[in-house]
């Protein structure tokens, strides 16, 4: 009996630890990761590049595990409705998945997603997430939930990770705008 109770316990704290979301490795102050990959906006095909977007100004890299699943979805939507605030704070937004890459057309212009506010890029083999350390433990070669706030020199500003869809974008716009106050401009 005391044998099957350390079993179950140490079954507990695995499942656990594989149902907790990873934490990301690149802190604030590192450099970020370059990339460029093909993205959509409102359903067109187009090149993002990172380091032309950090021309304008800082950069919110969020990585989903994949459009057209529910806590991607309501990401998705909340960052929709919060674009005209990182307009104004002169960020752009990017979401970046490496699951379900056949759907990232229509996941770009549905309302109740993106709504062709921001674009989505597909990260064939998760080459893009493996440089942030964005990785989904649960399902190898997708996309953890990780979002990262990139100044305008480069520089990780802010990174938040949680498998929870629902503060992402809250945070993400705190630390856009308090990037914005201590620049005096975020350019």
């Amino acid at each position: 009996m005391k044998s099957l109770l350390k079993f179950a316990a140490l079954a507990l704290v695995g499942t656990a630890t594989l149902a907790s979301p990873a934490f990301a490795a690149l802190k604030e102050g590192t450099q970020a990761p370059d990339f460029t990959a093909p993205a959509y906006l409102a359903g067109q095909p187009f090149t993002f590049k990172l380091a032309d977007a950090l021309k304008k100004g800082p950069v919110v890299v969020y990585f989903f595990p994949a459009p057209h699943t529910s806590g991607c979805n309501v990401e998705a939507h909340l960052f929709s409705q919060a674009i005209p605030q990182f307009t104004a704070a002169h960020a752009t937004v990017i979401g970046v998945t490496a699951g379900n890459l056949d759907q990232l057309a229509a996941f770009s212009k549905e309302a109740d997603h993106c709504s062709g506010k921001f674009p989505v890029a597909a990260d064939e083999g998760a080459k893009i997430a493996k440089q942030y350390d964005a990785l989904l433990l649960l399902k190898p070669g997708w996309s953890d939930r990780t979002s990262y706030v990139i100044a305008p020199s480069g520089k990780i500003t802010y990174v938040y990770s949680s498998l929870s869809p629902t503060k992402h974008v809250q945070e993400t716009l705190n630390a856009v705008k308090a990037l914005e106050q201590a620049d005096g401009t975020a350019k």
